[in-house]
């Protein structure tokens, strides 16, 4: 029966499957893919990023720290990927990336991940490599709850709950969690501090020196976080509800090594609030109005470096996203229609302040983002209808986009842009479907990009810049079988006047620049259940990445961050109906294909296995065993591209190595 309903949700492929099953991992839908059950099975830490790069093959982890790092999707970062937690977005506060938007949520909180890959989401303000849709879980009627304690290598512990309950009428549910970790070790048995040692020991620079921990700094743990969430839904009628939600992620001391400062602290505040109203007339099946607000607050600083024992600087940011979204939907014309209008303005400000250690006195120094507004006003409109054995999406939105500054030395900018798409889907018969997407979308520059300023006043932002336009052919076909799937999907991307970073020494200000470029790449995936109890998928993403115009005085074509091939591969036998093993191989090749004139490093290919074991009692219990990097490997899946400000020398640049072997233990009692 197991068999059946794994292969009858690999067949289907719809989001409609969210609810059924909680044991899958992926779901897959022509350029969209699912990942179930993020909070059973990735409790044992905090990291959305690594819980997505294990599973889903056309996503890189950007590794900065044990916590809060970032993705990377179809070769593209940063704002090319659009990221919403319940339809709220929210940004990073930090220029250096050290807060991205995935790590403003923890993984026992969240029930899916939608990731759509490709400019096809025309909801949103700004999809151009993709969108990564962010689901917490919901309050339900009946009251269930559930306790968590867990515990792992380096000194990682984490508890955390949830309850959920109430009436036909009013359902609550209230969440949180707290964890600490120490400095993981790489594969060498390095931690943070002896990983950045050994790094300025081999550069024999006296200018690396003052950016080692401190003495007294060198064991201090590497991150604590506490998440609350609290959520009220609210029936007035079958047809109406209300949801309030709140959440609060406080992060302390999370130690980026491979930077020259370490976050103070990291806190992030969404406030979102929805009410819908189903079968208003004859032209509202259903209306969505959504208001939401998302702050962030990271102030960053050398105050744990050697430099900092005296007097230490701190790059103190904050930034703040308030959005409205209304939406109706409707039958008509023999189409599911649905129009809207999104609009946002989101804020960013950033100071350079110097702490006297002896005095407490702290002195300003300058601006870094002169209290920027970006406003954006976007119409969408998107249908979708079957005619014989296909089935057509199509999909088009408006934005008027104005960028404000309060510098009187740089000017306001404007931007406006057309997005469209088609994706088709062909039912050749009940196992084999063809689909084809074409589409185009923009994404404008943001404050960092166009406005920021370095400690000695030397603007590196572009006020010139453009905005990004992607144009996109996918293609794809999946086939299915008595036993398992296949999937092969391909894309080709032109990315007129794309945003990148020029490390040329020569370039002293402005680094930002535009160019055109060319990102194409295949996927392919599938799943095999040769028994009741085994059930085997695999995943293998390729791309390659080229310059099309040159940045000021390079000539190399490689484009940065295009990650070489990879390999998601896991076998998992149920060995009864309350208990599994699995085993789970990462694999990568060498990263050969680079671009050395903006920092970038040949990186060896790795290949790293990992194991887990649950098992399921009647009372409620659940345990689950596992060991990451089972034969504690040494390895890197970053890179050094220089639009992040790393440990560098001039030539070389630190290499942040990944956790060596992680044993976790987790303990999860539900009711």
């Amino acid at each position: 029966m197991k068999k059946i309903i794994y292969l009858s949700l690999a067949v289907i492929a719809s989001l409609q499957a969210e609810e059924l099953l909680e044991d899958i991992s992926v779901i897959e839908k022509a350029t969209t893919q699912v990942v179930k059950n993020i909070s059973g099975e990735e409790l044992k830490s905090a990291d959305l990023a690594d819980a997505l790069q294990k599973n889903v093959s056309s996503i890189s982890l950007i590794r900065r720290s044990g916590i809060a790092n970032d993705i990377i999707l179809r070769g593209q970062k940063r704002d090319n990927i659009n990221v919403t937690i319940d339809g709220a977005k929210i940004y990073g506060a930090c220029v250096n990336r050290m807060d991205p938007p995935t790590s403003h949520v923890v993984t026992h909180a969240i029930s899916d991940v939608v990731v759509q890959e490709g400019p096809f989401d025309v909801e949103e303000f700004g999809v151009l490599s993709g969108s990564v849709k962010i689901k917490t879980k919901k309050p339900s009627k009946e009251l269930h709850g559930d306790l968590s304690l867990n515990g792992g290598s380096f000194g990682y512990k984490k508890a955390s709950g949830t309850i959920s309950g109430g009436t036909d009428k009013v359902r609550v549910l209230f969440s949180a969690s707290n964890e600490t970790g120490e400095q993981y070790l790489d594969g060498n048995g390095n931690n943070f501090a002896e990983q950045l040692e050994n790094y300025t020991a081999s550069t024999k620079s006296p200018k690396d020196d003052p950016f080692v921990y401190a003495p007294n700094n060198r064991n201090m743990d590497a991150f604590e976080k506490t998440m609350y969430m609290g959520k009220v839904f609210v029936n007035f009628t079958p047809d109406q509800e209300l949801q309030l939600s709140y959440t609060a992620n406080r992060s302390d001391n999370v130690l980026y090594p491979s930077s020259k400062m370490d976050a103070l602290y990291d806190d992030s505040d969404i406030l979102n609030v929805k009410y819908a109203i189903k079968n208003l007339s004859s032209y509202s099946k259903k209306l969505d109005l959504q208001l939401y607000n998302s702050k962030v607050e990271h102030p960053m600083s050398t105050k744990y470096r050697k430099a900092g024992q005296t007097k230490y600087m701190t790059h103190a940011l904050t930034t703040e996203m308030t959005g409205l979204k209304v939406k109706n939907r409707v039958d008509a014309f023999g189409q599911n229609i649905v129009y809207g209008v999104d609009g946002s303005q989101r804020n960013w400000n950033g100071q350079y302040n110097m702490t006297n250690v002896g005095t407490g006195v702290v002195t300003n120094m300058r601006k870094s983002i002169d209290d920027v507004n970006t406003k954006n006003v976007g119409l969408f409109l998107k249908s979708k209808q079957s005619i014989g054995e296909v089935d057509i999406e199509m999909g088009a939105r408006y934005d008027d986009t104005s960028i404000e500054t309060a510098s009187k030395t740089n000017k306001n900018k404007s931007y406006n842009a057309l997005s469209a798409n088609v994706v088709a889907n062909y039912n050749l018969n009940n196992n084999t479907k063809y689909f084809v997407g074409l589409g185009k979308s923009s994404r404008v520059p943001d404050a960092r990009e166009l406005y920021n300023t370095k400690t000695d006043g030397t603007l590196n932002g572009n006020p010139n810049l453009n905005q990004t336009t992607n144009y996109e052919l996918d293609l794809g076909l999946e086939k299915s079988f008595d036993a398992g799937t296949i999937k092969l999907k391909s894309f080709y991307s032109k990315l007129k006047d794309y945003i990148y970073y020029n490390g040329n020494p020569a370039v002293t200000q402005n680094n930002f620049e535009n160019i055109d470029a060319t990102i194409y790449g295949a996927e392919l995936s599938g799943s095999y259940m040769p028994t009741d109890e085994i059930y085997l998928s695999a995943g293998l993403a390729y791309k390659k990445g080229q310059k099309d115009t040159q940045t000021t005085g390079q000539t190399g074509t490689n484009l940065a961050e295009i990650t070489p091939l990879k390999l998601n591969l896991t076998a998992e036998y149920d060995y009864d109906e309350n208990g599994m093993v699995e085993v789970s191989l990462i694999a990568s090749d060498r990263w050969s294909n680079i671009d050395a004139e903006n920092g970038e490093q040949t990186l060896a290919g790795y290949g790293i296995v990992n194991l887990k074991t649950s098992r399921n009692f009647d009372n409620g219990l659940e345990f689950t065993l596992g060991v990451d990097n089972a034969f504690d490997k040494t390895y890197t899946t970053t890179n050094t591209y220089k639009d992040l400000i790393l440990m560098t020398d001039g030539g070389n640049t630190m290499l942040m190595n990944e956790p060596g072997r992680y044993v976790y233990l987790n303990a999860k009692y539900g009711f």
